[in-house]
């Protein structure tokens, strides 16, 4: 079972801010080996869903959910991840159907643009989302724009 914290930036604690950019550098720059500026300027302005399996313990799944205006013009659900812990345990997805399910209730009736890494699409569509883009490179990873 996971303990999800879903809160706007300015209503996280330090340890959270902490535990987060942890992950996020952890997956994102350490294991995909991508250095690339994960600060950057939008997380206060967004709402962010951390998942473990207790309240203090490591985070198993991460997100943002980007309001619309911020990134493109439609809400967007971002920097999602799965940590080593939280592999192969059902964490991303039910991350995934929790941002959803968030996304739907903030904005509801909006559409929602996500920039998926290229092998994740057949992931991304189980939940919903189609191909929006013809795949461009971020950062040397392949991405794509999907939209539900």
């Amino acid at each position: 079972m996971i303990h999800w914290r879903f809160a706007p930036f300015d209503q996280l604690g330090p340890r959270e801010v902490h535990d987060l950019y942890q992950a996020r550098v952890g997956v994102f720059v350490v294991e995909q080996t991508c250095p690339f500026q994960d600060v950057d300027g939008l997380d206060p302005s967004c709402w962010h869903l951390l998942g473990r399996r207790d309240a203090q313990g490591p985070i198993l799944a991460y997100c943002r959910l980007v309001p619309p205006g911020v990134k493109y013009q439609e809400p967007s659900i971002g920097r999602v991840l799965t940590t080593k812990e939280g592999r192969g345990t059902g964490a991303g997805r039910e991350l995934m159907e929790q941002a959803i399910a968030r996304t739907d209730a903030m904005w509801p009736g909006k559409t929602v643009r996500i920039g998926a890494q290229q092998y994740l699409e057949k992931f991304y569509g189980s939940l919903g989302f189609t191909r929006a883009s013809e795949p461009y490179d971020e950062d040397g990873i392949m991405h794509i724009e999907m939209l539900r």
